[in-house]
């Protein structure tokens, strides 16, 4: 039976667009370190660990996309709802670092293509997405729901997408760019329509039953208006 590998394998890209991404994901999870050491508390760092966990159930399931290269659920914007930006790409970016070390999910000089693709520009495609929406919607679990819905599919797009435009800089092989960037579209559109059912039901959940677990809802949650108060000889 062939073995179908998760993530970007070995050789797809070359060896120095690969040392380059490497070198873009090092520096970007470094700021991210820093980053996150503001956010986490008692209540983060648990929730941080649980997201993770989830994650790398989710990633399991995996869909063949082009030779050497394979779709699945990326869960980046299911992980900035709940613990927010930073700490969410560590949590995708730890996955993947333990997926491709202990599992030989996606290839070792990919590395940094792969974090890059799924845990920096999916993440951040989701985040702003969500951040934009949540601006707009209500603040409750129907709507944190929708956001992480729409941030899901686009998330998940975006990231494929950088997946061709490292391509486009080192593919080895001989496809079309035209092909895979349609390819990648097409079947990541798809997924990422799971993705996003998961992902809203999950965060609807959680919502529910503990909203001050949820990221988005305390941080994008409206902020009360301040009414001046007269008082003796002026205003407070």
């Amino acid at each position: 039976m062939e073995t179908v590998a998760m993530h970007i394998a070995n050789g797809i890209v070359d060896g120095p667009v690969s040392a380059l991404f490497a070198a873009v994901a090092v520096i970007a999870l470094a700021f991210c370190v820093w980053r996150a050491r503001i956010d986490l508390d008692d209540r983060l760092a648990p929730m941080a660990g649980l997201v993770a966990a989830f994650i790398f159930a989710v990633q399991m399931l995996n869909f063949q996309v082009l030779p050497g290269v394979s779709g699945h659920l990326l869960g980046g914007t299911l992980a900035v709802v709940l613990v927010g930006p930073w700490v969410g790409a560590l949590c995708v970016s730890t996955v993947l670092i333990v997926q491709c070390l202990l599992f030989a999910d996606g290839g070792l000089t990919a590395l940094g293509l792969n974090i890059t693709n799924m845990a920096l520009v999916g993440t951040a495609a989701g985040y702003l997405l969500v951040a934009g929406l949540m601006r707009v919607l209500p603040k409750t679990p129907g709507g944190v729901g929708a956001t992480a819905f729409v941030g899901s599919v686009v998330g998940v797009v975006v990231a494929s997408q950088a997946f061709v435009f490292e391509y486009w800089l080192g593919g080895t092989t001989e496809l079309s760019l035209a092909t895979i960037a349609g390819t990648m579209a097409g079947v990541h559109t798809l997924i990422g329509v799971g993705e996003g059912l998961i992902a809203a039901t999950t965060v609807a959940t959680v919502a529910r039953v503990r909203p001050d677990l949820v990221y988005a809802l305390r941080r994008f949650r409206t902020q009360p208006a301040i009414v001046p108060v007269p008082v003796a000889g002026g205003v407070a």
